[in-house]
């Protein structure tokens, strides 16, 4: 059985039928019955926080009152600045791929991490591009997942962890650019194994992001705007969404959810912890 609700898309009448977790397989109960996620004070880090999208929705949880932590790569502190104009309060950590390990006690603080880092190689294919994207979209947010899911629980009846994965619609649909859309089928499909061990008293809360094509320095063409990519984003999460879709293609909303049920199943059936 697979627990599902209709949602409306601001593409027009679009509804969607939507697994209540990124696998697409049994919920415990409806979200819309329940109370919108909360946000205020608890710690989020973002990785990949100086593009388009890791500021937006920085921007987007400072609005609901979150503690946060940028994760970038850039060696000068990130600053970003709110709607006022005003830099917005933001612990700055550089790290890099490859890296991850170095991340451990700071993760420990963190209630939601955002795993959000990319590179886009576009039409290139050359040895040196397949390394660098498998790396970077791949197997460094791989590492962040497993480091991140290792950590503690939180006590029971407290709020749990929560781990915000972007795959992006290439996990399922073609992105004009090879390299990314093998790297992010990696991705998804590695979380969707993963998801298999979900389990506990209080366990970390797995949330699948598969946003199409926005404004950003991956994709200069998109046709939504990273701003409001985050706020539907961040809307979706909060009212407990698991697989949480992002797109004007109409094709994404009926594929993705048929995707990760089938996926879980073949997993289930196939492997073993």
């Amino acid at each position: 059985m697979i627990c599902a609700r209709e949602t409306q898309s601001r593409w027009g009448p679009l509804s969607r039928w939507q697994p209540a977790t990124d696998t697409g397989w049994p919920c415990d109960s409806l979200p819309v019955f329940r109370p919108l996620l909360p946000l205020r004070d608890r710690t989020v880090a973002v990785s990949g926080a100086a593009g388009s999208l890791g500021q937006a929705l920085l921007r987007r949880f400072d609005g609901q009152g979150a503690r946060l932590i940028g994760l970038t790569s850039q060696t000068s502190p990130l600053s970003i600045a709110g709607s006022s104009g005003a830099p917005i309060p933001l612990r700055s950590v550089q790290w890099r791929c490859g890296e991850e390990q170095a991340l451990g006690a700071l993760l420990e603080q963190v209630d939601i991490l955002v795993i959000n880092h990319g590179v886009n190689s576009f039409g290139d294919r050359s040895a040196g591009a397949v390394e660098r994207s498998l790396e970077v979209n791949a197997l460094s947010a791989w590492r962040l997942v497993e480091l991140f899911l290792s950590l503690p629980e939180r006590p029971a009846g407290s709020p749990a962890r929560e781990l915000w994965v972007n795959t992006s619609e290439a996990e399922i649909l073609p992105a004009v650019s090879p390299l990314y859309e093998i790297s992010k089928r990696l991705l998804g499909q590695l979380l969707s194994l993963r998801a298999l061990d979900h389990s506990g008293a209080n366990p970390c809360r797995i949330r699948r992001l598969v946003l199409g094509p926005f404004r950003s320095g991956l994709n200069p063409y998109g046709v939504m705007g990273a701003d409001f990519v985050a706020g539907q984003v961040i809307a979706q999460a909060r009212r407990h969404l698991g697989l949480i879709i992002v797109t004007p293609n109409p094709l994404t909303y009926a594929l993705m959810p048929l995707v990760t049920a089938l996926r879980h199943g073949y997993f289930r059936l196939t492997s073993r912890a």
